[in-house]
């Protein structure tokens, strides 16, 4: 999906790259879908959505880099918790590269939604969960495939490191995962693991 969407999207087009931006974060950030979307633009809210100052840039222990979201709001969060989403480098769907390459398409003060766009008249603009949706599933349909869920990608990011035999409690962890809820994801893994895995060692 994501591979589809990259070779897709127009990188350079400010919508676009937003597009890009919010994919990438919320596959590999099992992030829900209006944790980098609003519904409409006047709902935007800096107290409740990310925002260019929400995004940190750092390097690990092993000198590798990350990105970290710290969540104003998140659904999970107890009243006044902060949540962060933490983000690591991908190889050619990159997260990290997605980020950068927004904020250098479409630069923006502190204050403005992190994952924004500017119209044909240089304003910013929030980017709409159903304007974002309309485009993936335009995608997506071009090539073949069904249309898509903005869960689809929390649940896509969990099945990925799954595959990846990641260890199901740092997916858990980092997932932002209330234990009986992603306990739902592993038995949904479950059922269609045939799907993704059988016959790997025939390939």
């Amino acid at each position: 999906m994501l591979t589809a969407l990259k070779a897709t999207l127009i990188l350079s087009d400010p919508f676009d790259a937003c597009i890009w931006a919010m994919a990438s974060c919320a596959f590999f950030g099992m992030m829900h879908f209006g944790e980098v979307s609003i519904t409409s633009r006047s709902a935007f809210n800096p107290l409740k959505h990310l925002t260019r100052t929400h995004a940190f840039f750092g390097h690990d222990l092993r000198n590798n880099p990350y990105a970290r979201l710290d969540l104003p709001s998140a659904k999970t969060a107890r009243t006044g918790e902060t949540q962060s989403v933490f983000l690591n480098e991908q190889g050619d769907l990159c997260p990290l590269s997605a980020l950068h390459n927004l904020a250098s398409v479409v630069p923006a003060i502190a204050s403005d939604p992190l994952f924004s766009w500017r119209d044909s008249k240089g304003d910013i603009r929030p980017m709409a969960k159903i304007q974002a949706l309309e485009r993936i599933n335009s995608i997506l349909m071009a090539w073949g495939w069904g249309t898509t869920f903005g869960h689809s990608f929390r649940i896509g990011g969990t099945s990925f490191y799954l595959a990846k035999k990641i260890d199901p409690e740092i997916i858990r962890i980092t997932g932002r995962w209330k234990s009986l809820a992603y306990e739902t994801y592993i038995c949904a893994f479950e059922q269609i693991s045939s799907q993704h895995m059988a016959n790997a060692a025939l390939l």
